[in-house]
């Protein structure tokens, strides 16, 4: 299974990193070679949708994993959908079911008014156009510290698995 994962960089004078950006670093350790990355997109949502979009022609993945920083909260947020003017796109992953084996995630209804939610809306909105069966998630992650990061990366990597499980069921079906 083909996993594209993206991250941010950032957009702020403060900010020494994304802490999206650094949990896809992590992750990058493991080399698992179905994984493919977009890392430090701009923080444009033009600029940074082409380039997922590209890619997702590119690479045709299973499964997209947008990740974006959310400094104001303190676990992971899968966001439920993304909204653009009066239209509304939502992720065909059940949310409820993910997230009931994870520890420190929630669902989150509100994905920013921002480049992530700007991200995410043209993303699901590609997919749903194109009538592919990929499955699309946006996934905020708080900022990294040496209390939170194994818990962090411990449900980041149960939500790959539960993606990679929920397309294989998927694929059997059709």
């Amino acid at each position: 299974m083909v996993v594209l994962l993206t991250s941010f960089a950032t957009w702020l004078p403060h900010q020494i990193s994304n802490s999206s950006d650094d949990l896809l670093a992590i992750l990058n350790q493991d080399q698992n070679h179905n994984l493919y990355y977009l890392r430090k997109l701009p923080v444009n949502t033009n600029i940074a949708s082409q380039q997922v979009i590209t890619k997702i022609q590119e690479i045709q993945p299973q499964t997209i994993i947008c990740c974006g920083m959310a400094e104001t909260r303190d676990q992971l947020t899968i966001e439920s959908n993304a909204k653009c003017d009066d239209d509304c796109q939502k992720s065909q992953v059940n949310l409820t079911k993910l997230v009931s084996c994870l520890t420190n995630t929630s669902i989150s209804h509100d994905a920013g008014n921002f480049v992530c939610e700007g991200l995410y809306y043209q993303v699901l909105s590609y997919l749903s156009r194109h009538h592919l069966k990929s499955s699309c998630l946006f996934v905020h992650v708080p900022i990294l510290n040496t209390n939170n990061t194994h818990v962090i990366y411990q449900d980041f990597t149960k939500i790959l698995k539960f993606v990679e499980q929920e397309s294989a069921i998927f694929e059997t079906k059709n």
